[in-house]
């Protein structure tokens, strides 16, 4: 789980990132980054009612996500917004697929 300093939970910040940021897409997830001043790196996850219609396979996806951003979190450069996007089919992939396709689209955006 991710440190309270490490996420982004205002709607304003969502915002900014989105309308301001660079992106980038993957098998099925997205990024949109983000350069702020702060010394630390945020991350927000958006898991949308598209995965599924199921809170509880939503919030698997999010623990996923969460879980594997905060064990890289050190590799990840500092001073960025990211926010991922969880695209259709990410409920139904394996922690270990996702774990790689989160390093290789952070690879694409050079943020790892």
């Amino acid at each position: 789980m991710l440190k309270k300093i490490n996420r982004i939970k205002k709607k304003k910040d969502f915002e900014i990132i989105f309308t301001r940021g660079r992106g980038v897409k993957d098998k099925f997830l997205a990024l949109k980054f983000f350069k702020n001043n702060l010394i630390e790196s945020r991350f927000g996850l958006v898991v949308s009612k598209k995965i599924s219609q199921k809170a509880v396979v939503r919030n698997k996806v999010r623990r996923r996500l969460s879980n594997i951003i905060g064990s890289d979190l050190d590799a990840i450069k500092k001073g960025t917004d990211i926010v991922f996007i969880a695209l259709s089919g990410a409920e139904l992939k394996s922690f270990l697929e996702t774990k790689e396709t989160v390093k290789n689209i952070l690879k694409k955006a050079n943020l790892f």
